[in-house]
């Protein structure tokens, strides 16, 4: 509840902001504005409309921001002169026009109150000079950090495509190199089924012989994983096998025949079908049906990987979904580890995800973004070698995203100052400062969420948490508000 009355330019006049105008300004002020006695509880909230800038003659006022789902007081005063509200409508729509913080009173407080319309036009009347001067700044600061956030933005690109072409190279490489080598090995099995065929053998062990290869097949599909020590004694007992039964060659196909999970044991049900006189060459043609078949479950394999590749690609940059969308946490932290495996090798990652939290409505892209700094940053702070750990819980309504590392630490001076725009440790060149500032805006405020860090030598975390649901049962949330000076 607040009382109107007309104001006094002799009062006026006794605050800081006022002592320098003529008798006619204050005049005017007196004309345009009004004194309200405002009884204590909330005066603005955060977001709304920037309807007046509000003077505090005497009382006490509280300033507040919003961090996840909680009003944070960030100042109380009972300074006269001090202000808050609309103090940049003088900026008109080059910002957005809404409050960047609540305020409230804690006692009946009496303020000079002004029309933010009002105050835009009289800031641009009498200080034309100070209004560009502040402008510059403002506008200049602000497109300053967009264009050094977006060179951040492009930095990790680059870094992230460069890892990505690398992962991609692999497994295109080795399908190009298999496809090669299968298209050797089926030219050889048409020879040796030509040579089957031409009458030499006894037509009648064809057909069992072509039941072996259906069967050997299917079993190499099910071949298990041997370790290097076992495979090599399977080796020697196969070559071993062969060379009993005249197979000149057995140091090239036991090799085979061991990766394939066929073993002597299956050899012998060869020998049992075709014979001794026919076992040699049945067994090379076996021998080209197993690695074809090798051949073509590594070309599965890598073509598989390259898909998998591509998706993540597509799950980090969220290039063909909306913006704003229902998303599954652990979707984009697996899109964004696989982007950056190529940073993280020789880093152990150790995974701890609730798997029970909910999808929620957030801007996936642009976590992801956070995701790839705070990673990156705990990847460079243990410089190659270390534990990477990425844990995932709910936190009362919040989703919360924990990613630590074993690096030495964050000193305590330099953790009140780590979220702050251009602020970096790293060396000249490797860093623009702006990292944590973009995932603090991202998280902050474009989601309502919480960034904060805790750290000391070999255990550094930071956590996100991040609302599961959208604040004031909006389907999205507010937009971004630019970083303002607190003036009380």
């Amino acid at each position: 509840m607040a009382t109107v009355s007309q104001c006094d330019p002799a009062e006026l006049r006794t605050l800081f902001l006022f002592e320098k105008l003529s008798d006619d300004q204050l005049e005017r002020l007196c004309q345009e504005g009004h004194v309200e006695i405002i009884e204590p509880g909330p005066v603005f909230a955060e977001g709304d409309p920037a309807q007046c800038l509000y003077v505090l003659i005497e009382g006490t006022l509280v300033n507040s921001k919003r961090v996840g789902g909680d009003d944070v007081e960030v100042a109380r005063t009972s300074q006269r002169g001090v202000y808050s509200g609309a103090y940049t409508a003088y900026l008109g729509n080059r910002v957005p026009q809404t409050y960047a913080n609540s305020m409230r009173v804690s006692e009946t407080s009496r303020f000079f109150v002004l029309g933010a319309e009002c105050f835009a036009q009289i800031m641009n009347e009498w200080f034309p000079m100070p209004v560009h001067l502040l402008e510059g700044l403002f506008i200049g600061g602000q497109k300053t950090r967009e264009t050094v956030g977006q060179r951040e933005r492009l930095l990790a690109l680059g870094s992230l495509t460069a890892g990505l072409t690398h992962e991609l190279n692999n497994p295109a490489a080795a399908a190009v190199r298999a496809t090669a080598t299968l298209r050797e090995r089926v030219a050889g099995m048409r020879g040796k089924l030509k040579l089957l065929a031409s009458g030499q053998y006894d037509p009648g062990k064809l057909e069992p012989l072509i039941e072996l290869q259906s069967r050997a097949a299917e079993r190499v599909a099910k071949a298990p994983d041997l370790d290097p020590m076992e495979a090599s004694d399977r080796e020697d007992e196969v070559s071993d096998w062969l060379e009993d039964h005249g197979c000149t060659d057995a140091w090239r196909l036991a090799p085979v025949f061991v990766q394939g999970g066929l073993y002597s044991d299956w050899l012998e049900e060869v020998l049992a079908t075709v014979g001794e006189d026919m076992v040699a060459p049945a067994l090379r043609w076996l021998n080209y049906t197993i690695e074809t078949e090798l051949l073509m479950n590594e070309i599965e394999d890598a073509t598989t990987r390259v898909s998998t590749l591509v998706g993540a690609a597509k799950q980090y940059s969220q290039l063909d979904r909306a913006p704003y969308q229902v998303v599954d946490i652990h979707d984009l932290l697996s899109s964004t580890l696989l982007m950056m495996s190529a940073k993280i090798k020789g880093i152990t990652v150790v995974k701890q995800y609730d798997k029970t939290l909910p999808k929620f409505p957030a801007y996936a892209g642009e976590l992801n973004q956070v995701w790839t700094n705070l990673i990156d940053n705990a990847v460079q702070a243990m410089h190659g070698s270390g534990t990477l750990t990425i844990r995932t819980a709910r936190d009362d309504g919040n989703v919360l995203v924990e990613i630590g590392d074993t690096g030495p630490g964050i000193p305590p001076d330099i953790q009140k100052r780590i979220f702050e725009p251009f602020f970096t440790t790293k060396p000249v060149g490797e860093g623009t400062g702006l990292g944590l500032d973009i995932a603090f805006r991202i998280v902050v405020n474009k989601h309502h969420g919480d960034l904060r860090v805790q750290s000391v030598p070999g255990n550094t975390r930071f956590q996100v948490r991040l609302p599961l649901t959208p604040e004031h049962g909006s389907d999205e949330p507010a937009q971004e508000e630019p970083t303002q000076p607190e003036n009380s």
